[in-house]
């Protein structure tokens, strides 16, 4: 690596390490949210409600004031939360399929934008605080929102599939109109703050985070440039991820502590990602 290489490594892991969360107000604590699994074929479908996969920014709604998955507060405009719910409730903030850009970028800004907020959603899917299962839930998720005024306040739609191919149909109807996919909420779950097979996401690939540990440097072409990332997985895991990178993000490294999201095709027998490649970085928002 050339020395401007390294600088510039030094420089971003002292920034990265002084800016964790990018500047967001936190919250008390980052809320215990129900995470979702990864659907397979020949799950009993009929114990599952399907709705549209909304790529978005995932929020939490406390009963007065609205977060991040991450706990960090969500400044949006007074008129865009007036008359909520005292219920806490948990979705996505969505700016529309193909806008996940715009949706980032509104909910980063500490002086919110009427303008950009006009075209936001809160895509409503549980209500964490309600006792019974989710087949008990939805029926008042539906009617709470139903004496809603505002039109970004939205249940999200939920139906069944009686077979894996028909899921498989609404699933590349979705994708070919933009949309990211499908979740399925089990009717008889409760509300856990946990990661299971209550909740699943399908999708047409396979993603997943990790962190940034290190730089590798390049060769070749890429000589005095980033050659690939090693990432860590939430599980230990390290490997290096190269493939996907594009010359400019090769300059401009993802910086050591920060976290990305990659594409993959199922694991090794070690728990490697099977032709793992870089997506984007994952921004504090969404942590």
């Amino acid at each position: 690596m050339n020395a401007l290489f390294l600088h510039r490594r030094s420089v971003l892991r002292l920034l990265v390490s002084a800016t964790p969360l990018l500047g967001l107000p936190a919250h008390a604590g980052r809320p215990a949210l129900m995470l979702a699994n990864v659907y397979r074929s020949g799950i009993p479908l009929a114990d599952y409600w399907i709705s549209e996969k909304y790529d978005g920014v995932r929020g939490y709604w406390d009963g007065s004031r609205l977060f991040t998955r991450g706990g960090a507060a969500v400044v949006a405009p007074a008129w865009f939360t007036a008359g909520w719910p005292a219920n806490p409730m948990d979705g996505e903030l969505w700016a529309g399929r193909g806008a996940f850009g715009t949706t980032l970028s509104t909910v980063r800004q500490q002086r919110p934008v009427d303008t950009a907020w006009r075209g936001m959603r809160f895509m409503v899917f549980d209500l964490p605080a309600q006792d019974g299962s989710y087949d008990a839930r939805l029926p008042v998720l539906r009617k709470m929102l139903a004496q809603q005024d505002p039109a970004w306040l939205v249940a999200v739609t939920q139906s069944r599939s009686d077979s894996h191919g028909a899921l498989q149909g609404r699933l590349d109807r979705i994708v070919q109109a933009g949309g990211e996919g499908l979740m399925l909420h089990r009717g008889a779950a409760m509300y856990k703050g946990e990661r299971n097979g209550d909740l699943l996401k399908f999708k047409p690939y396979l993603d997943a985070d990790a962190k940034v540990v290190a730089w590798v440097p390049g060769k070749g072409k890429y000589e005095g440039q980033l050659g690939a990332l090693m990432v860590e997985t939430p599980q230990g895991r390290r490997f290096k991820l190269g493939t996907g990178l594009s010359d400019s993000q090769r300059r401009e490294a993802p910086v050591p502590g920060s976290w990305v999201v990659y594409r993959f095709r199922g694991h090794t027998a070690s728990g490697i990602p099977r032709f793992a490649s870089f997506l984007r970085v994952r921004d504090a928002v969404e942590l």
